[in-house]
């Protein structure tokens, strides 16, 4: 038998313990094999119109995406490795040359890998309509895309991981030579450090993560931290977060689950001291892989969060700075499908306030009001004379004081009695404006200027009108603005954001979930016997599954709970900084991802169970 076939009746003997893995790889490689294809794709490109921008986006996702899968491998393989040492000392007491068992490792990792590829660039063909037509969709456009193949994508795909899988078949050949026989059967036994926990490390992981927490929610623009830290600020946050993330593990939750021992109403209560004590190793011996998937879980739901919630936002950010369907200053073009069209007749005044010129255009109160009731914005039913309404849907206080009270002088003195962040017109059109009564605007002195203003009786075709209507301007009519165009821009642009965000999200699921199952299910084969020692002092199953599931539910929970806690502080500080609200779009988002990670942890149970139950078969 050559060792290529042993290598190939072994995988297809361990073949449900690499399914997972497998499984994982094949995903990843579709999802970089759809980023590479549209990076390609000239018909995708043409289609949205954003050629540019969805090679750029696909070029730097893929790039991040290929760094995570051989991280991932790696790390994968460092338990597969662990868990064939035995094997490979007992083919080194067979007789068997190290160069051979090398050979052996190598082709199994290889074949592994080929299967994965094959089966990864295939599966993307065949899907490659379905997920390329979400992203259309996301992008904003009803069209339902075809299957695409790109031989540039396959040959990308096809040499990039080769080059990955004979690197990390390598890892395979050199194992044997880096230990010795009895290095090699006791392989199973060495697990992490278990580092010692001290009050002091708890007290500093707490405040470590405070400390973090407290840093992402302050204002970027007024925090005294940020104006002494600079651009340095970001990894100091996540520098706290994640130092102390580890001594969390490392020690907080060694004290919680001592204390949890020590309550003698729990821990005499059925398997509870059994398990606190097997927590109490699995947690202590496991701090660095416990921190890893938090801050994977962290990294993955903050920036999904973040481009949900700024998708979520889209009509209403659209609808704020342009609320009319397309504006621009000069005379009337023919315009089809019109609902309304108004002219409106501004002057830009030059008002003095603190010292200080400023310029804005004033428009009367007549013709405020039937803007906003068209819009459905509150009308302004009285108003004296020299006084004034500021709106200004840009103004944010962190950068200057609100002018509500403020006294302008121009030829006219003007009092302003409210500062509105909303707007009536297209602001990139406009800009802020001032509104007053007509006695008002009559004795104002300004540059007169004349607007147009137009809503359409049906949206579908105002992509196509605005194209037109872009074509038709003349340099005498300026700062032209579209709402659908706007629309169109933004939507294709985080749309675009939102699909790469949301696999290169699940590639970290998968990884992350595949990282944990690896860790107790080879832990668990380690540990079959001390659970066979409890079936046979009349433990029963039910009992027995529910130890398992309290334990690996710890496990899975303890890194979820604080990624979804540093996610959440994130968010917020992300939030903060826009002024805008995401926290429905981020309360879906997580929980998908909480959906997805528990179908991860019922699937270990099982396969935690299944381990135990069949040593107790064998015993």
């Amino acid at each position: 038998m050559t060792l290529f076939n042993l290598a190939r009746k072994n995988l297809q003997r361990n073949f449900s313990s690499y399914f997972l893995y497998i499984a994982s790889m094949v995903f990843s490689i579709v999802i970089y094999f759809t980023f590479v294809t549209l990076k390609y794709n000239d018909d995708i490109s043409a289609l949205t119109g954003t050629s540019q921008k969805i090679s750029s986006m696909m070029s730097a996702s893929s790039v991040i995406l290929l760094f995570f899968i051989v991280v991932f491998i790696a790390y994968s393989n460092s338990f597969f490795m662990k868990k064939r040492k035995k094997e490979v000392a007992l083919y080194s007491l067979l007789g068997v040359r190290k160069q051979q068992i090398g050979l052996m490792l190598f082709f199994e990792n290889l074949f592994i890998g080929l299967v994965s590829l094959v089966a990864g660039i295939a599966i993307g063909f065949l899907m490659s309509k379905v997920l390329l037509t979400i992203l259309v969709r996301l992008m904003g456009y009803s069209l339902t895309a075809g299957f695409v193949f790109s031989s540039e994508a396959v040959i990308n795909t096809v040499i990039v991981f080769l080059i990955l899988f004979i690197f990390t078949s390598l890892q395979g050949y050199r194992v044997i030579y880096q230990f010795k026989l009895i290095d090699l059967f006791h392989a199973e036994k060495q697990g992490e450090a278990m580092p010692k926990a001290s009050i002091l490390s708890a007290i500093i992981g707490v405040l470590s993560v405070s400390a973090g927490y407290y840093l992402a929610l302050e204002d970027i623009m007024t925090s005294m931290w940020w104006r002494i830290l600079s651009i340095a600020m970001p990894i100091v946050i996540i520098g706290l977060t994640v130092f102390g993330t580890y001594l969390l593990f490392h020690s907080v939750s060694v004290f919680a689950l001592q204390a949890m021992k020590k309550m003698h109403s729990f821990s005499w209560k059925g398997l509870n001291l059994i398990t606190t004590s097997q927590l109490l190793y699995r947690i202590r011996g496991n701090a660095k892989s416990l921190t890893v998937i938090a801050v994977l879980s962290a990294t993955t739901i903050t920036a999904g969060g973040a481009v949900f919630g700024l998708y979520y936002n889209i009509d209403k950010s659209i609808n704020d700075n342009t609320p009319v369907t397309f504006m621009w200053e000069g005379e009337p073009l023919e315009v089809p499908q019109v609902n309304t069209h108004h002219t409106l007749a501004t002057k830009l005044v030059t008002f003095t306030h603190n010292e200080s010129e400023r310029q804005y255009q004033v428009l009367p109160l007549a013709t405020y009001n039937e803007l906003a009731q068209e819009q459905g914005k509150a009308k302004i039913t009285t108003m004296a004379t020299n006084e004034g309404v500021l709106l200004d849907p840009y103004y944010d206080e962190r950068f200057s004081d609100k002018l509500t009270g403020a006294d302008f002088t121009a030829n006219v003195p003007l009092h302003l009695t409210s500062q509105e962040t909303y707007a009536v017109t297209n602001m990139m059109t406009t800009g802020p404006m001032i509104i007053v009564n007509e006695q008002t605007y009559e004795a104002l002195e300004g540059e007169a200027t004349t607007y147009q203003a137009y809503t359409l009786q049906d949206d579908a075709d105002g992509l196509a009108i605005s194209r037109e209507l872009d074509s038709q301007l003349t340099e005498a009519q300026q700062d032209f603005t579209s709402q659908p165009a706007a629309y169109e821009e933004i939507m294709s642009a985080m749309g675009a954001m939102l699909f790469v965000g949301s696999f290169l999200g699940l590639v970290f699921l998968t990884a992350t979930g595949s990282i944990i199952y690896f860790k107790i299910v080879s832990e668990a084969e380690a540990d079959k016997d001390k659970y066979t020692i409890l079936y046979k002092i009349g433990v029963n199953d039910a009992q027995m599954l529910k130890t398992i599931s309290a334990q690996v539910g710890i496990i899975f929970g303890a890194p979820l709970a604080a990624g979804l806690l540093h996610a959440t502080f994130a968010l917020l500080g992300f939030s903060n900084l826009l002024g805008m609200s995401i926290t429905k779009p981020v309360l879906v988002w997580m929980a998908a991802y909480i959906a997805i990670y528990g179908l991860y942890y019922i699937f270990t149970t099982r396969a935690f169970y299944k381990i135990v139950k069949n040593a107790r078969g064998n015993a």
